[in-house]
């Protein structure tokens, strides 16, 4: 079990996401392997769901070297950049479901002095 851990651990977050989806599957070996990669691809298959974790381990390194904060700053000022107007950003900020209300009041601030 130590040995199974060990390498769970240098997977990091793809490794905890395949896990949970693995479970969540309802099958055992490599028919919940199969199956978890295929449900994280979506469209794409099983080829689309190691996309999907090879792009998690990206950003789970990101957010740990820059902070949420950072990097939610950075696409915010991409957005900016990019044309959109300030009340649709704050708009898309609000109905966002995954943050916290503080840094929703952080971002909002930071579009509002860009």
């Amino acid at each position: 079990m130590d040995d199974l851990i060990s390498k769970l651990a240098g997977l990091g977050v793809p490794g905890l996401v395949l896990i949970f989806v693995m479970g969540a599957t309802g099958f055992a070996g490599a028919a919940a392997l199969t199956t978890a990669l295929a449900a994280l691809g979506g469209p794409f298959g099983m080829l689309g769901g190691l996309a999907v974790l090879g792009i998690l381990a990206t950003l789970s390194t990101a957010v740990a070297t820059y902070g949420v904060d950072t990097i939610a700053k950075n696409v915010v000022s991409e957005m900016i950049k990019s044309g959109r107007s300030k009340p649709n950003i704050i708009t898309e900020i609000n109905n966002f479901p995954l943050i916290s209300n503080d840094l929703r009041a952080r971002l909002r601030d930071f579009v509002q002095n860009a």
